[in-house]
């Protein structure tokens, strides 16, 4: 079965003002489903085409050559997007709830806040465009990682349970160029319950 755009678990507008309506209206319906086009057509006639994402770009190496570069750029670009939708919501920001996360935050990084600055600073730091993370190690310890373009850290088999689009088309037309403003406001709409239950996968 072809991949698909995922739609979107709450209204156009409910991320506003954090993300304004037009941007989720380009980024959800036209860059992610771009991706998933490409994706569906390179993909075409070879024995990867019905395996779900997660398997394909965890074994890129296995696709034919000619197949790897779009592959990697569209499906990478398909995964991330897919997670990204879930990792906001209209009912997010704040502080993470108290278990086993926060524990795992505090033990990393001191503190929330600590966290979140070592995101921002390494999606402002992403030369071009990118991904921000943060990824849980197999001890269950975190990280902070950044990609470039579609990249994710799923393609070297790590488990990001959070994410940021750090692409110009995720924040230009309500920040332009202020990169480190998007980042700063991104938190307001993060979506704890998601984070949360991709830390305890």
């Amino acid at each position: 079965m072809a991949h698909e755009v995922p739609p979107l678990p709450y209204d156009y507008n409910a991320l506003e003002p954090t993300i304004d309506d037009e941007t989720m209206h380009l980024h959800h319906d036209k860059h992610h489903q771009a991706y998933v086009d490409n994706l569906n057509a390179a993909l075409a006639g070879t024995d990867w085409a019905d395996k779900p994402i997660e398997e394909v770009l965890q074994n890129l190496d296995s696709l034919p050559e000619d197949k790897r570069t779009p592959v990697r750029n569209n499906g990478g670009g398909h995964y991330n997007h897919s997670l990204f939708w879930q990792l906001m919501g209209p009912d997010g920001g704040g502080d993470p709830p108290d278990g086993p996360l926060k524990d795992a935050i505090d033990q990393a990084f001191g503190d929330v806040n600590a966290l979140k600055q070592q995101v921002n600073d390494a999606g402002v730091k992403r030369f071009g465009s990118g991904w921000t993370w943060v990824v849980r190690g197999s001890d269950g310890a975190l990280s902070v990682e950044s990609t470039p373009n579609q990249d994710t850290p799923l393609m070297e088999n790590k488990h990001a349970i959070l994410g940021i689009d750090v692409w110009e088309h995720a924040y230009y037309l309500t920040y332009r160029n202020r990169r480190p403003d998007y980042l700063t406001a991104w938190w307001n709409v993060v979506n704890w319950a998601i984070v949360q239950e991709r830390f305890g996968v």
